[in-house]
């Protein structure tokens, strides 16, 4: 009998007025010690997930365990296990910093002293030593993500969820959260629940992955694996002009040996083995059907391109914040 998983849900169905399923049958299972990433346009359901299973928002059907833990029936024993991060920080602006993640070691039952050591490492974590005794109200918001991430790490637990943990920061900022989260991962074992938009992130960090759209799942493996899978090279080719982008379309379509073909607003995807030798064929192509080409290059699979062949359309990025970090 294998281990249990840290996080499990079975077909969650989320279903708000006048029918719109926000998850229509999500199953998911991670290991414990697992960083696991859960990637989706905005709207497609990720925070929906993540609040069902952090026993914020009850499901329509299905059901979730959390380190055993049934989040309907053990809801208040599940919040004591976890640690949660949420888009909408949930900050006393007239708190300080370190008030702040002080009460809330409190509120966890920590004592005085141990609390006030592991506030201290936090703060220097998230790089807010300097305005740790500043009124939150004074923070940027920024500032307050890295505050909220402090304070869902601060009872040390073991499994955490992240939802867009670092939406709004610089990439200084972004990237000292990625090496705490790798390095409670590594030295302490700590399970993570991500969210993000950040194509890089999850490649960074997640040892597996789910693409979530429209509330159902439409791939799953690691980065690795999903890349893998596309088996091919990815010639873009970005037109000149938007309604040039169905005349490029239709040039990819008639190439021989093509194995898909994507397009967005502005661009059209070509899927196909040994692309650098097709490269000279496609502008050739494109110039005879006076398609206006912007640029063309050549890659390999990226998550962005398993994005793309999963859900259609490309991953965009909102940076929800004022992005700002001082």
């Amino acid at each position: 009998m294998g281990a249990m998983p840290a996080i499990e849900a079975v077909a969650l169905v989320k279903e708000y007025e006048r029918g719109v399923r926000a998850l229509d049958g999500v199953s998911l299972s991670v290991e414990a010690g697992e960083i696991f990433g859960f990637l989706g346009q905005n709207g497609s359901g990720k925070s929906t997930t993540i609040r069902i299973l952090t026993t914020l928002l009850a499901p329509t059907a299905g059901s979730g365990r959390i380190g055993g833990l049934d989040i309907r029936r053990e809801a208040g024993a599940v919040r004591e296990k976890i640690g949660v991060a949420l888009q909408e920080a949930g900050l006393d602006d007239l708190q300080t910093g370190r008030e702040l993640l002080v009460l809330q070691g409190h509120l966890y039952g920590m004592s005085g002293g141990a609390v006030e050591r592991w506030v201290v490492e936090l703060l220097q974590i998230v790089d807010l030593e300097d305005a740790a005794e500043r009124p939150i109200r004074t923070y940027s918001g920024g500032m307050k993500r890295r505050l909220d991430l402090a304070s869902a790490l601060v009872h040390a637990p073991e499994i955490v969820f992240l939802d867009e943990p670092t939406t709004g920061l610089d990439p200084i900022a972004r990237e000292g959260i990625w090496r705490y989260i790798e390095r409670l991962n590594r030295e302490d074992g700590v399970t993570f629940f991500l969210t993000t938009q950040y194509l890089e992130e999850a490649d960074r960090l997640a040892q597996r992955i789910m693409i979530l759209e429209a509330g159902r799942i439409v791939a799953e493996g690691s980065p690795e694996a999903l890349k893998a899978a596309i088996a091919t090279d990815v010639v873009t080719v970005q037109v000149g002009e938007a309604s040039a982008v169905g005349r490029a379309a239709d040039v990819a379509q008639g190439l021989a040996g093509v194995e898909d073909v994507r397009r967005t607003d502005t661009a059209v995807a070509i899927y196909l083995p040994e692309g650098s030798a097709a490269v000279a064929r496609i502008v050739r192509l494109l110039d005879e059907a006076q398609v206006p080409v912007a640029s063309i290059t050549l890659a390999r699979p990226t998550l962005d391109d398993v994005f793309l062949r999963a859900t259609g359309h490309h991953l965009a990025v909102d940076e929800g914040l004022d992005g700002a970090t001082a």
